[in-house]
């Protein structure tokens, strides 16, 4: 049995063990919360190298991908800067590779109007493929990162504007505390209502749900969330907010949707070959597995 770990420096609350069949192999999957402690989490991959098969990092970005730039977060890549032996990863090519056509392969399940046809992403530039899926669908898009991350009321319209954001955003971001940049540890859990205006946008609300979950509205009648990480505690909140439908790019395994960086580490522990998988390897265990996203009908 091949062996998985995610360490998070999210909430302990939702951690998670179960064991996957996947292609005939067993896999046993664990998820450990660090509640923000970053150290306990340099000490935890560094304590969990070479004695595990793949290793996800969780809470934090590696790398951020746009089109076809990556910028290097110190932030996350200080917390495996001791990690010699186990191949580790934040998720970042099975973001890509499964979110670029995420609402191609759900949109045909969703039985609900999408008019306008307009989407929010609180935060693209970490889902930058799932953008390009809702763009090639025809979205109006408008993304709130420069709001959410930033605290700048300046929200960014189109790809074209979000790759020139990034271009100039990322290489200051890169440097930035991990407190700055994501909600960590028990802040995962708060949710204070907060631009409402860009919430109502449009039909669709798509991206990170840390970032949804944070400043979602009480009402989301009608709403249809397009996600990855998400418990039964969370479907259920968007259930009782009236949410109609909840998409996430991964499937859903015991109640609940594991982040990239878990199922891009259970890639990379399936294929057995001791190191980080390419695009081109995860596009063709994809296509092998049969893995797509999960629809679930709210209300």
């Amino acid at each position: 049995m091949k062996h998985v770990v995610s360490i998070s420096l999210g909430s302990s609350s939702r951690d998670k063990s179960v064991k996957l069949q996947l292609g005939g192999e067993t896999i046993l999957i664990e998820r450990i919360g660090c509640d923000g402690d970053e150290k306990k989490a340099r000490r935890l991959f560094a304590e969990m190298d070479g004695k595990v098969d793949a290793l996800g990092v969780g809470g934090v970005e590696l790398y951020i991908r746009v089109a076809d730039r990556r910028y290097g977060l110190r932030s996350g890549l200080n917390l495996v800067k001791d990690v010699r032996q186990t191949p580790c990863t934040d998720g970042g090519g099975l973001k890509m590779v499964l979110e670029r056509r995420v609402f191609q392969l759900a949109g045909p399940e969703i039985d609900h109007p999408l008019t306008p046809r307009r989407a929010m992403m609180p935060l693209a530039v970490d889902r930058y493929g799932m953008a390009e899926s809702l763009h090639e669908a025809g979205f109006d898009l408008v993304f709130c990162d420069l709001m959410f991350a930033l605290g700048v009321p300046i929200p960014v319209r189109g790809l074209k504007q979000l790759r020139l954001a990034a271009s100039v955003i990322a290489p200051v971001v890169r440097l930035a505390p991990i407190s700055m940049l994501y909600p960590t540890g028990q802040t995962q859990e708060v949710n204070q209502p907060k631009y409402e205006k860009w919430f109502n946008y449009g039909p669709v609300i798509a991206g990170d749900f840390l970032y949804i979950r944070r400043h979602m509205p009480e009402d989301l009648t009608g709403k249809v969330i397009i996600t990855n990480t998400t418990t039964p505690a969370d479907v259920d909140l968007l259930t009782r907010r009236g949410a109609a439908y909840l998409v996430t790019s991964t499937p859903r395994l015991e109640g609940r949707s594991f982040g990239t960086n878990v199922m891009e580490a259970v890639l990379i522990a399936y294929a057995g070959k001791g190191r980080p998988l390419t695009d081109a390897e995860l596009a063709a265990l994809v296509q092998e597995l049969g893995l797509k996203p999960s629809v679930q009908r709210l209300n």
